[in-house]
């Protein structure tokens, strides 16, 4: 009877935590206020920059590039949630794009908008278009949620599922350190979750879309990540890469996006 009485309300939390994406319109189990990690967001991705090297955006090439893609695939994130009639669901987002100096081939999107792109990345992108992939992709993550999916996770497994309120308060380091790896940004504390397959794959998707519909060539994404695995040929993988799957499949797959995309595809200008 006990077993039953539990079994319930397990059961009972888990249908309670489950939410439908506004992007995907699926269903997944996310135990944290979205509203709440962003909050906390604006607070790490604070205190992120002021611990880190931010390359100004004044007669700095690679900074206005990623300024002016991140500010194209905004507008694209907005005009496909208009479209799709959920432009209230982008309400907290506050974005922020910034290039940090960094030898790390990374670039990572907390909730609400927070982006960074890492230097070291830049040389494998190459061009305007790989890049609009990477944050295109990175965004997606964001506006997907998986990062508050593992997070959700780690609370549960480390912190023993308590609220994230909760958690802050009485154990903030691992709280934090949670955090950090959830989204990305947590490889210098030692902590990095990995998204699942299924994750990587979704946030492919959509970030070809929303790449394209910035007016980039979303097929340039082939050839960064046939140059991201070169890249790790013989050494340990990119930062970028140690959560994200290298095989073949990942080509594969985006090439099988790639039509969706391409029917958005207006370059810039034209």
């Amino acid at each position: 009877m006990i077993q039953r009485i539990f079994t319930f309300f397990v059961v009972s939390f888990l249908l309670i935590a489950c939410s439908t994406n506004p992007l995907s319109g699926k269903k997944q189990l996310k135990l944290l206020p979205e509203a709440e990690l962003q909050n906390m967001a604006t607070t790490e991705y604070k205190q992120f920059l002021s611990t880190t090297k931010v390359v100004g955006n004044t007669n700095n090439r690679d900074a206005e590039m990623v300024k002016r893609v991140g500010q194209r695939i905004v507008s694209a994130v907005e005009a496909y949630y208009k479209e799709i009639g959920k432009s209230g669901d982008l309400a907290g987002y506050k974005w922020e794009v910034n290039l940090v100096e960094d030898k790390a081939v990374n670039a990572w999107c907390m909730p609400g908008g927070k982006i960074v792109v890492y230097t070291g990345i830049l040389p494998i992108t190459q061009n305007e278009a790989a890049l609009a992939a990477v944050m295109g992709h990175e965004v997606s993550h964001a506006l997907l949620q998986h990062g508050n999916q593992r997070m959700s996770q780690g609370i549960l497994q480390q912190l023993g599922g308590v609220a994230l309120s909760v958690a802050v308060a009485n154990k903030p380091q691992e709280t934090q350190n949670l955090f950090l790896g959830a989204y990305g940004a947590g490889s210098q504390v030692g902590v990095l979750l990995p998204f699942s397959r299924k994750h990587e794959l979704e946030a492919d998707r959509y970030g070809l879309i929303f790449a394209a519909m910035a007016g980039y060539n979303p097929q340039e994404a082939i050839a960064l990540w046939e140059r991201m695995e070169k890249a790790s040929a013989g050494q340990s993988p990119p930062e970028f890469m140690s959560t994200h799957p290298t095989e073949g499949r990942r080509i594969e797959q985006l090439k099988k996006y790639m039509p969706e995309a391409l029917e958005r595809y207006k370059p810039v200008g034209k």
